[in-house]
């Protein structure tokens, strides 16, 4: 009995000298490891349409995990494959129209301009003789002066129509214009250009995650009208995963961007995460309410953030966490902030 409880008492002894080595040594790692405290920042993407349409079909609910350039959602496609099949009729038509100005006159429009020059010249050869005869029988006071008048303006108009008939043959010998050729070819790549966005429309109907992540929030369902940028799911990204923590003035000099730290979270506090320091911020604020630390609320911070390098589905936005630097990383900021 009494070597019974004399194992007791030793074990007792034991277990309360190991107590106090592991109380010293944890009390010393916090002591040489600065703690500074803030939240997982875990960026989110709200997705919308670039066109306005009716939701066809909606492939994913919240808490499901997709990966980038997988489909999420889909409009009606038929709008915008109508108004494609509309601008590539335009192309046609403006092409069409460009290879006919560039080929210019057929024969036979040049041999037609030809008659119409000989049939004007024919008019103006009667209409010069009616001309004559009705001016002798004008001076010798036969005719009258409303038909002699009548036969002048006969010969002017015939004139004219021949001037105008020749214009027309040199025209057609000509062919068309440089400028005209011009502004046709402008118009067929003005009809291209609307293709191209009748095709990044029909593109757009889709809608595809941008990066690898989560749906956190489902916003419409299909059958829905949506116009352009209305929101349709909410996108948590898995990575980049940052911690938003605050360091106070007088221990600013511990930390500087590119250092290692670990981050810690109260699920798995004994399996820290591997960061590195981001951005310090140059402006002093005051300690946000959320935040938890030792220190007085009212002290001025600076705040900065840290990149977790392998992040995972335990860090959840908004997540108090503790950033520590590992033993010997600061120690030569801090000798060179006290000096």
């Amino acid at each position: 009995m009494n070597r019974r409880l004399i194992l007791a008492v030793l074990l007792l002894a034991a277990c309360g000298v190991g107590g106090w080595y592991y109380y010293r040594s944890t009390l010393q790692q916090a002591e040489a490891s600065p703690a500074f405290y803030g939240n997982v920042d875990i960026r989110e993407v709200v997705l919308g349409f670039r066109v306005a349409g009716r939701i066809e079909r909606m492939a994913f609910d919240e808490g499901d995990r997709v990966v980038a350039g997988q489909t999420l959602a889909s409009l009606d496609r038929m709008p915008f494959m109508d108004n494609l099949a509309l601008q590539t009729a335009a192309i046609d038509q403006a092409d069409a129209n460009l290879q006919k100005l560039k080929a210019g006159s057929r024969p036979e429009e040049i041999e037609q301009a030809r008659a119409n020059v000989a049939a004007r010249q024919a008019a103006l050869e009667n209409a010069k003789g009616v001309f004559q005869r009705q001016l002798e029988l004008e001076k010798r006071d036969i005719a009258s002066r409303q038909v002699f008048e009548n036969a002048a303006a006969q010969l002017r108009q015939a004139e004219a129509e021949l001037k105008l008939a020749q214009e027309s043959e040199k025209l057609a010998v000509q062919g068309p214009r440089k400028e005209d050729i011009a502004a046709a070819a402008a118009a067929l790549e003005a009809t291209r250009a609307q293709k191209q966005i009748s095709q990044t429309a029909l593109g757009d109907a889709e809608l595809r995650a941008p990066a690898d992540g989560v749906i956190t929030t489902r916003a419409v369902e299909p059958g829905a009208i949506v116009a352009v940028g209305t929101a349709v799911y909410t996108l948590s990204l898995q990575s980049p995963v940052w911690v938003r923590a605050y360091v106070s003035e007088p221990r600013l000099g511990m930390l500087h961007p590119g250092m290692t730290v670990e981050v810690l979270t109260d699920t798995r506090p004994g399996k820290p995460y591997i960061g590195q320091i981001g951005q310090i911020s140059p402006v002093a604020e005051f300690t946000p309410k959320a935040v938890e630390t030792p220190e007085l609320r009212a002290d001025l911070v600076y705040r900065f953030r840290v990149m977790v390098k392998t992040p995972d589905e335990a860090l959840r936005q908004g997540m108090p966490v503790t950033v520590r630097i590992p033993q010997g990383a600061g120690d030569g900021a801090t000798t060179g902030a006290g000096s």
